[in-house]
């Protein structure tokens, strides 16, 4: 694999082994041997030493050594083994996906919260005011003023990307509205739990899924519903599950991220610092990947929402969020200080009139 090729393209070639074989066609940890005394990052790719989010950190690897900040290492295909080596202790970092970095920094594993990035100007969709949220967020968060905010306990955030938009992915494009959607099976992530609660708010019913049967379950018509990532629709196949009636409704739930998270005190003063500006670097690439992913969807796919529907989608997202944060699995702070972003793209949105976001 070309080691410069945008790194999310290895997320397609990971979701089809995901899709066909299942996390089981792999050892658990496929663990890497390492040779020397340098710190050690796990890092989670379902291809493992293969995978462009591996090789992300090969090439971040070699731009640390350029700054005397040298570590190792450890490919893991099983992201919650990776999260339990981090936490005894057998690695310095580890990479994984945003809810799961959200049990070591709230603030950054709340980014991905749900509609939280999401702009609406003239009662439309944003998608490239909603990427820009995006954007200021990391950037904010990669800057030497935000030392304190990625910091929390021992751990510290050394990057995050965004893997592209969650949109609804539909079996059946008649059941748009979040009125139709009482009874349907929606598949959630288990570590999504506030969206579990809004869709159990909405009288459908959370089924959980995985990043190895969320393809197959929704092809074979177990879910109605899933929340994906415009790079999953190819190698999960889910035109499929789609056949002549689905769709993907032009509204994302959230934007989801992949993150590094490191114990501060293993890894060279500074680290921090320059590992997120290395992260950050990539943004643009990564975009590129993504836009590619979008654009690859069938333009007869795609559903938007109407005018008057498409309000009373975003608060639903608003009021899960909020709930989210009143129960304690969102950070507060968080989705204040995204709040502010939004405004910062598109003051002219009624909500920039009020308060903040929740208390």
């Amino acid at each position: 694999m070309n080691r410069h090729t945008p790194w999310a393209a290895g997320w397609r070639a990971a979701l089809v082994i995901g899709l066909s074989g299942g996390l089981g066609a792999f050892s658990s940890g496929l663990h890497a041997q390492t040779g020397g005394n340098q710190p050690l990052i796990c890092v989670w790719d379902i291809l493992g030493k293969s995978g462009d989010v591996y090789n992300l950190l090969q090439d971040q690897s070699l731009h640390m050594a350029r700054l005397n900040m040298h570590f190792e290492m450890r490919a893991y295909t099983d992201e919650r083994i990776a999260v339990e080596d981090y936490r005894s202790g057998q690695c310095a970092g580890l990479v994984v996906t945003g809810f799961r970095a959200r049990g070591f920094n709230a603030f950054t594993g709340s980014i991905d919260s749900m509609g939280s990035a999401l702009v609406l100007r003239s009662g439309q969709i944003d998608m490239k005011g909603s990427y820009e949220v995006v954007r200021r967020a990391i950037a904010a968060l990669s800057s030497p003023q935000a030392a304190k905010l990625v910091r929390e306990g021992p751990h510290e955030i050394g990057g995050l990307l965004p893997v592209g938009a969650a949109y609804p992915m539909l079996r059946d494009r008649s059941a748009v509205r979040l009125d139709q959607l009482a009874g349907k099976r929606i598949g959630v992530f288990d570590q999504d739990r506030p969206q579990a609660l809004l869709i159990q708010q909405l009288g459908a019913q959370a089924v959980s899924v995985d990043i190895a049967n969320v393809g197959s379950k929704f092809n074979n018509g177990l879910v109605d519903v899933i929340h994906l990532p415009a790079i999953t629709y190819k190698p999960f196949e889910l035109a499929k599950g789609m056949g002549t009636q689905g769709a993907v409704v032009r509204v994302p739930a959230m934007f989801p991220t992949v993150q590094l998270v490191f114990y501060t005190q293993r890894l060279p003063q500074g680290f921090g610092e320059a590992s997120r500006q290395f992260w950050l670097s990539q943004f643009d690439r990564q975009m590129q990947t993504i836009q590619r992913s979008e654009a690859g969807i069938p333009a007869r796919v795609w559903q938007e929402l109407s005018p008057e529907v498409l309000p009373t989608y975003v608060e639903a997202l608003r009021q899960g969020r909020i709930a989210g944060a009143q129960q304690g699995l969102y950070s507060k702070r968080t989705l204040n200080t995204l709040k502010k972003v939004r405004c910062s793209v598109a003051p002219e949105n009624a909500e920039c009139a009020l308060g903040t976001e929740v208390e």
